[in-house]
């Protein structure tokens, strides 16, 4: 019984010493942002309130958006989500708030049907060979960057970097967990 405790304290051991590494390595990836130029920023959607207004990890996601764009770092943005709960397209939504900040309609890209990370990085691939751009920054989370830049490389577009908004919450210790969780989900 003692030698079955004991194991299984290794493993547990083991488990937990690899969550940290991961999570120290993707909150590192995520928060490191290169200063790199690309022709699009991909701003990954989430949650918009009952209300219709966005939600404040949204909002500061867009505003890092929005100034990549005025820095010239890209020339135009895609915005990607699908239709929420709460009954709002969020890809729209994020739309709206981008041209209330005075980002030019014809430099956003809307794609209403990346219900999740997957299927934002095949249909920002797709927007992106029809405009025929080659470069990308992904704007999301710092502890999402990571799998979605992974995502992206999968599926043959390796220009991809990251940006992540200054904005930090109590609900990252659940998404950090959950990204690990999803990661290697991915992998396998």
């Amino acid at each position: 019984m003692k030698r079955t405790f004991r194991i299984v304290k290794i493993i547990l051991g083991v488990f937990m010493l690899w969550f940290l590494i991961h999570s120290i390595y993707i909150t590192i990836d995520g928060l490191s942002d290169k200063n790199k130029h690309a022709d699009v920023a991909i701003v990954l959607g989430n949650k918009v309130n009952e209300d219709g207004t966005l939600s404040q990890r949204l909002q500061q996601r867009l505003n890092k958006s929005i100034a990549l764009y005025q820095q010239k770092r890209v020339k135009e943005i895609i915005v990607s989500g699908g239709i929420g709960k709460e009954g709002f397209w969020e890809g729209n939504k994020m739309k709206e708030y981008l041209l209330a900040n005075n980002i030019p309609s014809e430099k956003i890209s809307v794609d209403n049907y990346g219900n999740d990370t997957e299927k934002t990085v095949h249909n920002s691939i797709r927007i992106m060979d029809s405009l025929h751009y080659k470069s990308a920054i992904s704007v999301s989370q710092y502890f999402h960057q990571t799998r979605t830049k992974k995502l992206f490389r999968k599926n043959g577009f390796k220009n991809i970097e990251s940006a992540s908004p200054d904005y930090f919450e109590w609900r990252d210790v659940y998404s950090i967990f959950r990204e690990f969780v999803a990661y290697y989900k991915e992998a396998l």
